[in-house]
């Protein structure tokens, strides 16, 4: 109990800062009437950095898809919003995570965090400019269809032992696991989250890792990334847009507490009722997306691609049994 409270105490005093260092600038700048137009963010993101925190997804998608879809934000806006919040809150409930002690399995955040950063760095200059906004949009919901398939079935389905590490990998893993993080960096600069979900499913299916584990080490994984995409867009790229930023001031004290929260809360409770509102999410977002973007064949012909490319990853993937090799040894 008292580490507890030495733990709380030292969060509290690192969140008191940021929200002081964000109420000065607020009223530096006289930014308090941007609640005005934007107060549907606001409440949009207490839900969004709970989930954050409390599960593999992070708060970009709950943002993302309710810009999109439900407030008709461009998805290159909602995508940069999404990096800029979760560079807050998810770190912040990294910190927490750090803070607690909460397990996390270190191969898993190295191996897959260096694949993400590759990824999204690659995603940011090749496939962003190639993707339209209805199909950002097809994109994104068809994805995260695959991804709730693979939570139901690791949540409802599948009877296995879960493990608190990953076994010792061999190089052939150890490359899949980097190639997994790859393609999660590429959703993410598409989407502003996806590394997450992606090497989420993939170890707690291909190798039984614990969602005790798997869940912590996504939270910790996707805030390198978005710090990383936040990076690229402000300072590299120049794409980082005025509208995300107000986004963000009304949005940002919400995060710093909802994420933490979110990560303090799924360590103490079972996984299936959270499990169960995220697919059922998962779900309404898309046949919400078919009715509000009617999208052409040939949207529909892309977007069942990307769902089978997740089901590949998230399913034949983990099932395919690597090369033995004679000499194995820790990453």
């Amino acid at each position: 109990m008292t580490s507890l409270k030495s733990q709380l105490k030292i969060f509290l005093f690192l969140a008191f800062l940021m929200v002081l260092g964000w109420a000065i600038f607020m009223s530096i700048t006289q930014n308090w009437s941007l609640f005005l137009d934007n107060w549907f963010m606001t409440v949009t993101m207490i839900f969004g950095s709970f989930v954050a925190g409390a599960s593999s997804e992070g708060g970009g998608a709950i943002a993302y898809p309710a810009m999109t879809l439900l407030f008709n934000i461009g998805p290159d806006v909602a995508r940069n919003f999404s990096f800029a919040i979760q560079s807050f809150g998810m770190s912040f409930a990294a910190i927490w995570i750090f803070l607690s002690k909460i397990k996390i399995e270190k191969n898993y955040l190295l191996i897959a965090g260096v694949g993400g950063a590759i990824g999204i760095i690659f995603g940011s200059y090749f496939i962003v400019p190639l993707i339209t906004p209805s199909y950002a949009k097809m994109m994104f919901v068809s994805f995260w269809l695959s991804f709730g398939m693979a939570l139901w079935v690791v949540n409802f389905v599948q009877k296995r032992d879960s493990k608190e590490q990953l076994p010792v990998l061999t190089t052939y893993q150890k490359v899949e696991l980097l190639l997994i993080g790859v393609l999660g960096g590429m959703f993410s600069s598409v989407f502003g989250n996806g590394i997450d979900i992606c090497t989420f499913a993939f170890v707690v299916l291909k190798y039984g890792l614990s969602e005790k584990i798997a869940t912590p080490t996504s939270v910790i994984l996707m805030a390198s990334n978005a710090i990383l995409g936040t990076f690229l867009n402000v300072f590299v790229l120049d794409t980082m847009q005025a509208e995300a930023i107000n986004y963000l001031l009304v949005c940002l004290p919400v995060v710093i507490f909802g994420a933490p929260l979110g990560a303090f809360v799924i360590n103490q409770i079972g996984r299936k009722s959270i499990a169960t509102i995220l697919i059922t999410i998962i779900v309404v977002q898309f046949i919400t997306a078919l009715i509000i973007i009617r999208p052409s064949f040939m949207n529909l012909i892309f977007s069942l691609g990307i769902f089978l490319l997740g089901v590949a990853v998230f399913f034949l993937l983990t099932k395919i049994k690597p090369p033995q090799e004679t000499n194995q040894s820790t990453f």
